[in-house]
């Protein structure tokens, strides 16, 4: 049992791990299922992972589904657009639905509602049809906001990376799964008995149930903070609902949610990028078969389950080391490296080394989009859910923009469009360098003197807010949490590091 003393009365709550004043565990011990905390991490990533799958069906199957439909490679680029673009627009509500309504309900909601897009690829009979139902299976990509919010709702600044890292990579994870699972799925309906160009359309019911169970489990056994859902705690005046306009204003003005959307274009947007090509340029240029494609474009994919969570975890050793400067100089470096991998990718030919160099460029670009979500946290309390939304869609951006100038149609051979796709993401993780937080600095520059973080976090409540109470959430996570981004120039003194309560006690059940 945690006890936790807030304004000088101990409020008793029960959580199975230690955790700090504002609830969130101050520990991520990753096959716990105790509830909330590791319970919410767990439903998070699964659903992710099964909009991910359902999202990049389509790729590994493309050369049976392209003779179907007769696709042009104009289509089928289209079609790879079409599916990360619509999630551009349905990120951003995502961010403002979980600042309003809270990750669990927004999260399952989109997931349910885009479910029938799935079945839907079954019936596909044209190219406009095929490109349709995947520009609104896409929209569920929009899950990853709710995730990475769910995870800062959860833990603690000292964990939040790590949090974010893995329950991101994890479900990332399913866009290399989906090339090994829809592959079997589709040669295991044909040895039953269902023809070529019907087994691909019975395949998609699989991802499409997965989906669908993925969103009841959220909504039913889900928690959307410490201490409870949204809902419970508006009616009961613990928290305060905030105003739509209020929350969506204070995330647009903050540059550097701008910066962190054009720099995640370049390391998730990419990876969306690579998903949608790799499995087709591995079968096309070295000509192997469907299934050693597959497990080719899996493997790059599947780093996923340690890269991206590896890039959490550096985030925050760095952070323990050298604060915010040291979150922003990793993520700057790892990125930078990605682009140059991309670069050599584009320039090899042997299949051996292609394969050798996309593996090692992999664990790199998804690295980069843990380092990421370990900056972004910190940017707004007020607007958490806007700044992540703001940052997930940039990602969407990218991998549209990357795909339209070069993967779409004939224009650029497909190596020399990875090349080029290298290049761009040297030069658009430049703007790291322009993230600068006056409590704690930026790359090159350190804190303001006598600027300290609730100075930063109190920016975004008027007076008469501040006057009617409603700012609390922000002032404790900024007089507790957020402290612990301060450089080895501005130490924390014992009476100022974060409240953690050790639970001594035996445990509740998880």
């Amino acid at each position: 049992m945690a006890q936790v003393e807030e304004n000088g009365e101990t409020n008793t709550k029960k959580f199975a791990l230690p955790v700090d004043k504002e609830h969130k565990s101050t520990v991520f011990p990753l096959f716990s299922i105790a509830k909330p905390h590791m319970r919410a991490f767990h439903l998070s990533w699964i659903q992710f992972f099964a909009c991910f799958i359902s999202t990049f069906a389509a790729p590994p199957l493309l050369p049976i589904i392209r003779d179907n439909l007769n696709l042009t490679a104009t289509d089928i680029g289209n079609a790879g657009i079409a599916s990360v673009s619509g999630a551009v627009f349905a990120r951003l509500a995502m961010g403002a639905a979980c600042d309003m309504f809270g990750p669990r309900l927004a999260s399952a909601t989109l997931t349910l509602l885009t479910a029938p897009a799935v079945y839907l690829t079954a019936i596909a009979d044209s190219a406009s049809a095929f490109i349709l139902v995947r520009f609104f299976t896409g929209f569920s990509l929009a899950t990853f906001v709710s995730t990475q919010f769910w995870m800062s709702s959860m833990f603690s600044p000292p964990v939040v990376g790590s949090a974010n890292g893995v329950s991101g990579g994890w479900g990332n994870l399913g866009g290399g799964a989906t090339q090994l699972i829809m592959p079997l799925v589709y040669d295991l309906i044909r040895t039953i008995g269902a023809k070529k160009f019907t087994a691909w359309r019975i395949a998609f019911f699989i991802p499409a149930l997965f989906q669908t169970l993925s969103a009841f489990a959220v909504m039913m056994l889900g928690q959307d903070t410490p201490d409870g859902n949204y809902q419970r705690l508006q009616r009961s005046g613990e928290k305060h609902k905030d105003k739509i306009s209020k929350v969506t204003y204070h995330g647009i003005a903050n540059y550097r949610g701008w910066i962190t959307a054009l720099c995640y274009g370049y390391c998730f947007g990419v990876e969306l990028t690579v998903d949608n090509i790799i499995a087709q340029y591995f079968y096309d240029r070295f000509n192997v078969n469907l299934n050693t494609a597959g497990i080719i474009a899996a493997s790059f994919g599947l780093a996923n389950i340690f890269a991206r969570p590896g890039g959490g975890v550096v985030s925050d050793l760095l952070a323990k080391r050298f604060g915010m400067r040291g979150r922003l100089w990793g993520w700057w470096f790892i990125q930078t490296v990605g682009g140059v991998l991309c670069v050599v990718l584009g320039m090899v030919s042997s299949l051996s080394a292609s394969i050798a160099i996309m593996l090692v460029f992999s664990v790199f670009v998804q690295a980069a989009c843990g380092l990421t979500f370990g900056v972004v946290p910190f940017i707004s309390r007020r607007s958490l859910g806007v700044i992540s939304g703001i940052t997930g869609a940039g990602g969407n951006v990218g991998a549209a923009i990357t795909q339209a100038i070069f993967f779409k149609g004939s224009h650029y051979t497909t190596e020399l469009g990875i090349t080029y796709m290298g290049i761009m993401i040297i030069a658009c993780t430049l703007p790291i360098a322009f993230i600068y937080f006056p409590q704690w600095g930026g790359m090159f520059c350190g804190p303001k003197s006598g600027v300290t973080e609730v100075d930063y976090y109190m920016k975004e409540w008027n007076s008469d807010e501040q006057h009617e109470d409603l700012h609390q959430i922000s002032l404790k996570f900024a007089d507790t949490s957020s402290r612990s981004e301060r450089t080895n120039k501005n130490v924390l003194q014992p009476d100022e590091l974060p409240s953690q309560v050790n639970n001594n006690a035996p445990p509740t059940q998880a």
